[in-house]
């Protein structure tokens, strides 16, 4: 996909917010711990990258839950395999 400066920005801060909140609501990170896991799974990257922003290929529910839980958190976790309403109210 071909982002657009601005169009890229905003989706990667929308993308570290719901991760951030992910990490603090379900792994149970302080804010600030959530903030710098979200920064550090989703680095800014340069124009020029390839496949910049393949990392959105997958929500940021699914990539915190993987980090959380592990791989098989769909399996162990069923409960968790589709996102919580409170994830869901961050598009609101």
């Amino acid at each position: 996909m071909t982002w657009d400066e601005a169009e890229y920005v905003d989706y990667l801060q929308s993308e570290r917010r719901a991760y951030a909140w992910v990490m603090e609501h379900h792994g149970g990170l302080s804010p600030q711990e959530a903030s710098e896991a979200a920064l550090e799974h989703y680095p800014y990257e340069p124009a020029e990258t390839s496949f910049r922003g393949l990392v959105f290929h997958d929500e940021a529910w699914h990539w915190a839950m993987l980090s959380i839980h592990g791989a098989q958190y769909t399996v162990d976790r069923p409960e968790l395999a589709h996102p919580s309403p409170g994830y869901l109210a961050l598009d609101d």
